[in-house]
């Protein structure tokens, strides 16, 4: 091995060490270091013996082994964690190094560690990597930003270990700050959503339909042969099929889910910019309906629901479900970009839509056939508002809405909750509603608030109040967004 490694890596968790071999298998050098001693040898002598791969007993032994500029990447929890590392990594580096925080960090975690090092004339780069266990070892998707000063530097040798699609590294620059991370957080926001839409599938083919296992991983195979095909549909026909002592595992995991965070940052970030998100926000609160399981046991037998038995055609309603989940997925899409166009204009970040869409065709956990049409959407016009307003998707729209109704209406009509699926048709309802009921909504707030309205007679932008009960006068608030 020679004396110079082309990148150093912090953390030997699955990730990280996944990603070690990942760059040794590309032909690059890697020094390797993990705070645990037991996990830096188990790997020094296992999976890491025979490659390209120096696994170091310190952080300055690993540092020195470097190349200059050194470029070190950590996989390490997100968190105090990624502070504490780069504490004790800082006095190890010089002016001009680079470090890539390669771990679910909050984007502004990010922002502010990048401006902390650039006081020290360190590049920071803040990447997302989807893809897990597998992805880690034979490409992931990988969102960098932060320092653009950095990106030719690191440019290979992330693409080089990234997915590919067509020839094409699903990874490119995001942009400057926290960018790569926040992009990273609304795809696992849309994973919440997708993930969310496919269990809605799941308990409507089993409880309304009342289909077996085998037939469910039918629909699912079916479906991922046309418009659903994903690997979430990919990896679910899988699952709902595999066995465990000849009975169907799946039937024996417990329906608490759990989370990491990242759905909850992207649902916050949406309040906080105003952006509609709907369909996610639904997929993390059915998470945390779930978490309560118990006192979800003593509901079951204690409030009455429907009882209601289909008789109809369930190869009809399979093919409706099929349509009602490439409806909602579109609109889990498209509520997504439209986060990423409200952040971009907040954070004054220039992101390219359509080199997103690109980046998650392959190696991360959304990849499906829907992500070349949006990519095409945005190249055709990268000012495209809303993916809705897409011919191509509007087109597709128009074709499934029907059976996207029918699921729905039928789960209401059965007592199957389907929040995703439900809350997706409702914003597509409020979405092509040129006139909501929020004039009374406003009429509302200016009634015990004085908090003003506009006026559909006057131009945009004059507001005005009124004293309804006629003893309020005419002072009004100045907190309009209140």
């Amino acid at each position: 091995m020679k004396k110079q490694s082309d990148i150093g890596l912090i953390g030997l968790a699955v990730m990280g060490e996944n990603l070690a071999l990942n760059f040794a298998n590309k032909g690059f050098v890697v020094a390797a270091w993990d705070r645990d001693s037991t996990v830096r040898n188990a790997f020094a002598k296992g999976r890491a013996s025979d490659r390209t791969i120096l696994v170091t007993d310190s952080l300055e032994t690993m540092a020195a082994n470097l190349e200059k500029p050194r470029k070190v990447m950590m996989m390490v929890k997100a968190g105090e964690v990624v502070d504490q590392v780069l504490e004790q990594l800082l006095p190890c580096l010089e002016a001009g190094d680079i470090v890539i925080d390669g771990g679910n960090s909050h984007f502004e975690d990010t922002q502010r560690r990048a401006s902390a090092l650039k006081d020290h004339g360190i590049h920071f780069i803040g990447a997302g990597v989807s893809g897990g266990e597998e992805g880690a070892l034979n490409g992931p998707a990988i969102m960098p930003g932060g320092s653009v000063e950095a990106w030719p530097r690191i440019k290979p040798l992330l693409q080089a270990v990234s997915a590919s699609v067509n020839h094409t590294p699903c990874c490119d620059w995001i942009g400057e700050g926290g960018a790569g991370h926040f992009v990273k957080m609304v795809h696992n926001g849309i994973e919440y959503g997708d993930m969310q839409l496919i269990c809605e599938s799941y308990q409507f083919m089993k409880e309304v339909l009342e289909l077996s296992g085998d037939e469910i991983c039918q629909a699912y195979t079916m479906w991922n042969e046309g418009p659903l095909s994903s690997y979430l549909i990919e990896i679910t026909a899988n699952i709902t099929r595999y066995e465990e002592n000849g009975s169907l595992l799946l039937d024996h995991i417990m329906d608490a889910a759990g989370q990491k965070g990242t759905g909850k940052w992207t649902v916050i970030t949406a309040l906080q910019t105003g952006s509609p998100l709907t369909l996610i926000t639904e997929a993390v609160l059915a998470r945390n309906l779930s978490a309560h399981k118990d006192e979800r046991v003593t509901a079951s037998q204690a409030l009455q629901g429907p009882e209601v038995r289909f008789s109809g055609d369930k190869s009809a309603m399979i093919d409706a479900l099929e349509q009602a989940l490439l409806s909602a997925r579109i609109i889990s899409y498209a509520q997504g970009f439209s986060l990423l166009r409200d952040a971009a204009g907040l954070y004054n970040w220039s992101l390219d839509y359509a080199g997103i869409a690109r980046c998650w065709r392959g190696g991360c956990i959304i990849r499906s056939s829907l992500l070349d049409p949006i990519s095409n959407a945005f190249t055709s016009n990268p000012d495209l508002a809303n993916l809705l307003l897409d011919s191509h998707f509007m087109e597709i729209i128009n074709q499934t809405q029907a059976g996207w109704r029918k699921i729905t209406s039928s789960a209401i009509e059965h007592g199957i909750p389907c929040p995703a699926i439900s809350s997706s048709l409702a914003y597509f309802d409020g979405y092509r509603c040129a006139n909501l009921p929020a004039n009374l909504l406003q009429a509302q707030r200016d009634y015990f608030g004085a908090h003003t309205y506009e006026r559909t007679d006057r131009p945009r932008g004059e507001f005005f109040h009124t004293d309804w009960t006629g003893q309020g006068g005419s002072t009004s608030s100045t907190t309009y967004d209140a």
